[in-house]
């Protein structure tokens, strides 16, 4: 990817210190209005100023040793990451060996897919340059996260609470694989749909009010809103041209990623939740939360019932004093 590089603005924490009045901008208006959002948002940018500088502190060591292997360890864990963020936060229903299943549906979709796109569309050599080959597999993971847990969802919603449809296909005579089609389609159609209203540069928050306004509307949100990554590689210095096709590439990417990624899960879910003999498995699908937030709640719990004892331990002794020292000076002025 040529480009002609610039000089770029040099970013300290004084100039994050004044981003962040923004934020406490936005949290003084809520204050004001009484809209309950103001200490979210204060933790929120606080967590993600501690994220993305402990991200970058890792990134630059990786960088500046450029070893394939170091970047394919950032690769690996940048997906086991994604995959506890599905998983653990993103999910309300799982299955078994849930978290196996999508972290090889995520290797098996955005490591190929990035492979060959940077060697091949972007035509860098070699393809594990870290500062081109980790921010592109961080991408391609994000994206493929959304496009997993809908897809899961909705099939593990369909088998587990709407299952009539199935149990009668079932019951008919059609094997697992007939009976559980509809239920693939439906769930790879709501996959995808995010990522094809990406390539219109349509939010995903403006999705329900697309659906009402004419196609010029749409377009003309696509021109004002200029994607993400667009936007980055226009301020790191590279020309107008070259960031809109970088754009272009990286969204193929996303999408053929996400595709892959949530037809790996669907298919693999739907083995785990309809057996090898043509039955529904619901017993196999868990609507509990997730066993780390369960330990979480049973640890804060205890961690307060322990303050609690103590507090009231406390009490009792200094109320057992006093009564001691009230009957003290009573025994002596009697």
């Amino acid at each position: 990817m040529d480009g002609a590089p610039s000089d770029t603005t040099h970013l300290d924490w004084s100039n994050v210190g004044l981003g962040f009045s923004f934020i406490l901008f936005n949290a003084l208006i809520s204050t004001s209005l009484q809209l309950g959002i103001g200490s979210s948002l204060l933790s929120a940018a606080i967590r993600c100023v501690v994220q993305l500088g402990l991200v970058a502190l890792v990134l630059q060591k990786v960088f500046e040793t450029n070893n394939p292997w170091a970047v394919g360890s950032i690769a690996f864990l940048l997906n086991l990451l994604g995959t506890i963020e599905a998983v653990v936060n993103k999910s309300k229903k799982r299955y078994n060996h849930m978290f196996s299943c999508v972290l090889f549906g995520m290797l098996c979709s955005t490591i190929p897919v990035s492979i060959i796109g940077i060697r091949f569309a972007m035509a860098i050599e070699p393809f594990w340059k870290p500062e081109q080959y980790i921010p592109i597999v961080g991408m391609l993971c994000g994206g493929t996260i959304s496009g997993i847990v809908v897809s899961v969802s909705y099939v593990l919603r369909e088998i587990y609470d709407n299952r009539d449809k199935v149990e009668m296909y079932l019951a008919f005579g059609a094997s697992r694989f007939e009976a559980c089609r509809p239920v693939a389609r439906e769930a790879l159609r709501l996959a995808l749909t995010p990522t094809i209203n990406q390539m219109r540069f349509v939010p995903s928050e403006m999705q329900a009010i697309s659906n009402s306004v004419s196609a010029l509307d749409n377009s003309v949100i696509g021109i004002i809103a200029i994607p993400g990554m667009m936007t980055g590689a226009i301020l790191g210095g590279s020309s107008v041209q070259q960031a809109a096709r970088l754009q272009m590439v990286i969204m193929f990417m996303i999408s053929a990623s996400t595709a892959l990624a949530s037809i790996i899960t669907t298919i693999t879910t739907l083995a785990v939740v309809v057996d090898s003999e043509d039955r529904l498995r619901p017993d196999r699908v868990d609507v509990r939360e997730h066993p780390v937030w369960r330990v979480r709640n049973w640890l804060f719990s205890r961690a307060m019932d322990g303050v609690k004892h103590t507090v009231q331990s406390c009490y009792g002794l200094r109320r057992k004093d006093g009564q001691n020292g009230a009957a003290e000076t009573q025994r002596l002025l009697g």
